[in-house]
């Protein structure tokens, strides 16, 4: 599903955005010459330079401000990669490009955005706690109110087989030498 979804934007980013640009290049140069259309897009990218110069260093501010106020710069860390994704937006040739570099590079529109991509990410992740089952062994009959199997257990379940809850090993702390094979491990202080 993941793999998919990767696929199809990879698609849309390398494939139909540059056709879409093409497009929509062709059709402003048939409306406005070819020599407008041109100055058009020079001028964007040096407006757009202008505003990534102004607007990443306005952010860089904000971060070194959170840092020395001792907080998290969660919104800070956010808004310079947007600032730097919109003025990589703004530096490639194209209209469509430019319109979402410029959402990306004008403050209110990146806190708008901000505020979406947060509150997606808040709806997507799982609070709480998650319990995560191994098998069917006892351990999980017993959360869900069932009583465990006794005597004969099913193959691979219940006595030490592949399906069992219970995990077994052995370690040691990193940088002391690992246990000799003919001596038993040493038992934790």
């Amino acid at each position: 599903m993941v793999e998919t979804v990767a696929m199809v934007l990879l698609v849309l980013l390398f494939i139909a955005l540059p056709i879409a640009e093409l497009y929509v290049i062709v059709k402003v140069g048939s409306l406005i010459g070819i020599l407008p259309t041109i100055a058009l897009l020079l001028l964007d990218s040096f407006l757009g330079a202008a505003l990534l110069r102004h607007q990443g260093r306005a952010a860089w501010r904000r971060f070194r401000e959170a840092l020395a106020e001792q907080r998290v710069p969660a919104k800070e860390v956010f808004d310079g990669a947007m600032v730097i994704l919109g003025g990589a937006f703004l530096l490639t040739p194209g209209f469509i490009t430019d319109v979402f570099g410029l959402l990306l590079l004008l403050p209110p529109s990146r806190a708008a955005i901000r505020r979406g991509v947060t509150r997606t990410a808040a709806n997507r992740a799982a609070f709480g706690p998650r319990l995560i089952f191994w098998g069917a062994g006892q351990a999980r009959q017993r959360y869900e109110g069932q009583q465990p199997r006794s005597g004969a257990a099913a193959p691979g379940h219940g006595q030490g087989g592949a399906g069992d809850d219970s995990i077994e090993g052995s370690g040691w702390e990193v940088g002391d030498e690992p246990p000799r094979s003919d001596e038993p491990p040493a038992l934790p202080r």
